[in-house]
């Protein structure tokens, strides 16, 4: 509101016949005469004017004056609604897609038929075109709240009318019904947005976080923008499935996309051509409208068939279903998740966002490793069970009553990532069929990655790459999907070039090797020319591959825990992965595979990764001691099995006749920070850039190669100076980083010089 002249007002009752208003302040001014309950106006958008205003009880309302319509101005805008009537639209999901689109207006298409509906002047049209895109392209009665960037939260909690937050005001009554559509994208916060390519076309993703209170359970949502389906499309998708379905074909089809998608087009072409012979009314109809309006006597006739990528967006339909995997065909594509869940018919598909999507948006990690809800469900029983179906017999899995539920591993065209599934029939699974989806990343992750996300500190990494290095045994423990994987496959650059790295079971599709030499051994071969085979067979053809370490990604079944108690009699270096979240459970999962828990003392560090809050983290690494070590302790560590802050605790686990000893050396304390220390021994020295005395596992690896103690210490000490540099220059890409520890394998001097010619002033590595 702009300043104007004073304002003089003379009242006969007062004694100062010259008294004077003061001018017209801003609302918001507790100076404002004229205007006592307004607390705040402002310009929300060009036209937009929102007012906040103290009521009774000291309560605050939330008003909106929009651009004013007069009684041409609503003749002519029920006439645009009327037009387009037929046309479902696609709303933003979220607030930043309401204000970019209100600042983009109306497409091209849609602004040709506005300007041969209307006849008003400039000033009328602004004001009809604003009602327009709220009503037709935006979030309708709401959408001036979703354009006021000073709303921070929404509430529906009192069940009578919308309540928002704003920087300043708390609660504010809107008048908005809390049933009104599309009121829980009034705050909504996008998080991220991209594209996910399928058959050669792009779908839009886009997660969000609601900000709305009192609604859904789940704040955050993950959305898969498909193509707009208008009245009677679906109908002519079935018909096209079928039409597809009934084809003749001559011969092997080697492309089913090229093949599916040929015939799709060729028939929904025609079909958007011209209309069926039983709508020859309605097709006289549109040609005539469409003459007249190549002659500017009319406004061009609204309709999907000639609409803009009308064929790309059937023909999605048609692919999806045919060729992918219904509507789980966007998200098991999606390298940015990490699983993808369908637990029953008519709830909503969960998926679970890579932390990595959300922060290189420049959001907080807060969301990642959670599952969050989508716009897509299964409402068919009967479409849910093909999917289920299709994926187990893609991987030769033949699901019925008598094989209800099956894990297989699936191969996408086009996706690199492994693709782990669970399917299970309705036979054995409530409310319907059920899938659980799990997808290793395509970019493996380094130790610099883990380093730089807090995952686990420098010190854990120079010990994985000492005992990786000199073929030590190395078990990851912890719950499903708390990165045991991602730690192993990180640091499988640091087995030596020249050494043989041998994958053992099913895990095997998810070790990374970028050895030559490496090789990788499964129990089933998905080729039906090939028969399974089992892990005794493959035990005895590792053996005959000479093999320097074997890799055992899941030591879960009983013929894994076998294979590993008889790997860690060859002397070769093992690494694995299990479900054990702490020491206790470890052993109790040993004896019960019916091995002695003694074995466990030839593991030389357990490492505990856990996942709080959708961080992923090492918890703590612990060393199998034998008792002769345990009772060499410092009588400070054992008395503290929880941890304390020198020397992280150690303990025992007794069952009876089996008793194992350990003691923590790495851990992440009560504040976030990592610690690393060890148990001594007598006579021993501290660690090299650590904080406490020195770990067995040096000695194991000095007995391994012959050396003393010391020595192993001072390649401990120069492998900590070379992560520090790594971590430093940001080496992160697992090639680069193996082939950089190939050099330094190769010759340390020259390859010492190049990385101190290429730093910036850092010095030497």
């Amino acid at each position: 509101m702009s300043d104007g002249p004073t304002l003089r007002i003379v009242d006969d009752a007062d004694d100062d016949p010259g008294g004077a208003v003061p001018a017209p302040v801003p609302p918001d001014d507790p100076e404002a005469w004229y205007a006592p309950d307004v607390r705040a106006q402002y310009e929300s958008e060009p036209g937009v004017v929102a007012t906040v205003r103290e009521r009774d009880g000291g309560r605050f309302g939330y008003d909106v004056r929009e651009p004013p319509l007069s009684a041409g101005d609503e003749v002519a805008l029920e006439r645009v609604r009327d037009h387009f009537s037929g046309v479902r639209h696609r709303r933003p999901l979220t607030r930043v897609g309401v204000n970019e689109r209100a600042e983009a207006g109306f497409e091209p298409k849609y602004e040709r038929a506005l300007d041969r509906l209307l006849d008003a002047s400039a000033a009328a049209r602004r004001r009809i075109d604003y009602h327009a895109l709220r009503d037709l392209r935006l979030l309708g009665d709401v959408t001036p709240l979703a354009l006021d960037d000073r709303i921070e939260v929404a509430d529906v909690g009192d069940e009578r009318e919308l309540v928002v937050h704003t920087e300043t005001f708390a609660p504010l009554e809107t008048g908005v019904d809390v049933d009104a559509e599309y009121v829980e994208r009034v705050a909504a916060e996008r998080l991220a947005r991209y594209a996910v390519g399928f058959a050669g076309l792009s779908v839009e993703v886009v997660v969000a976080r609601e900000r709305l209170l009192g609604s859904d359970a789940f704040e955050t949502k993950y959305a898969v923008r498909e193509p707009d389906l208008l009245p009677g499309d679906e109908a002519l998708i079935e018909e096209c499935k079928e039409r597809i379905w009934e084809t003749t074909v001559n011969g092997v089809v080697d492309d089913r996309e090229a093949f599916v998608a040929e015939h799709a087009r060729r028939f929904l072409s025609r079909r958007l051509t011209a209309r069926n012979t039983r709508a020859w009314l309605g097709a006289a109809a549109h040609r005539a409208r469409s003459a007249l309006a190549d002659r500017g006597l009319a406004a061009p006739p609204i309709d999907s068939r000639y609409a803009h990528d009308r064929l790309d967006d059937l023909a999605y339909y048609v692919l999806r279903d045919f060729v992918g995997e219904g509507i789980l065909t966007v998200p098991i594509r999606d390298p940015n998740l990490e699983d993808v869940e369908a637990n029953r018919v008519g709830e909503r598909v969960k998926v679970v966002p890579r932390t990595s999507i959300l922060e290189g948006a420049g959001n907080d990690a807060g969301d990642g490793g959670r599952r969050v809800p989508t716009n897509l469900a299964f409402d068919d029983e009967t479409a849910f069970v093909n999917v289920v179906t299709g994926l187990a017999a893609r991987d030769g899995t033949e699901l019925n009553a008598s094989t209800p539920s099956a894990k297989v591993n699936l191969d996408v065209d086009g996706v690199d990532e492994t693709i782990r599934c669970a399917v299970a029939l309705p036979v054995i699974s409530e409310g319907g069929p059920h899938v659980s989806i799990r997808k290793q990343s395509a970019d493996a992750l380094t130790p610099v990655d883990l380093v730089d996300r807090g995952t686990l500190s420098p010190d854990l990494v120079t010990l994985l790459w000492l005992l990786y290095e000199h073929r030590g045994t190395v078990l990851f423990a912890g719950p499903t999907g708390v990165g045991k994987t991602t730690l192993l496959n990180a640091h499988t650059p640091f087995i030596p070039f020249d050494d043989r790295p041998v994958s053992i079971d099913e895990g095997s599709r998810e070790v990374r090797l970028p050895h030559e030499t490496g090789v990788s051994l499964t129990t089933r071969d998905h080729e039906d020319a090939y028969k399974a085979v089992s892990m005794s067979e493959l035990m005895a053809e590792a053996n005959y591959l000479n093999p320097d370490v074997e890799v055992i990604a899941e030591i879960n079944t009983p013929a894994s825990f076998e294979t590993f108690a008889e790997t860690l009699n060859t002397g070769h270096g093992v690494i694995g992965t299990t479900h054990a979240e702490d020491v206790e459970a470890l052993v109790n999962r040993v004896i019960e595979r019916g091995l002695p828990a003694y074995l466990l003392r030839e593991v030389d560090l357990v490492v505990f990764p856990r996942q709080v809050d959708g961080e992923r983290y090492v918890s703590r690494a612990v060393e199998l001691l034998s008792e002769a070590e345990y009772e060499a302790l410092d009588p400070e560590a054992k008395r503290s099995p929880t941890g304390n802050p020198k020397h992280g605790g150690a303990g025992v686990v007794d069952k009876g006749t089996e008793t194992v000893y350990y003691n923590t050396v790495a851990w992440r304390d009560a504040g976030g920070e990592f610690r690393f220390s060890g148990a001594p021994e007598t006579g021993g020295s501290t660690v090299p850039g650590g904080d406490g005395p020195r770990l067995h596992a040096f000695a194991r690896v000095a007995d391994n190669t012959d050396r003393d103690v010391a020595a192993v210490e001072s390649e401990f000490a120069s492998k900590r100076r070379y992560v520090e540099y790594l971590v430093r220059d940001g080496i992160d890409d697992f090639d680069a980083l193996f082939e950089f520890l190939a050099d330094l394998r190769t010759d340390e001097a020259a390859t010492v010089e190049r990385a101190a010619r290429t730093a910036d002033g850092e010095g030497r590595p």
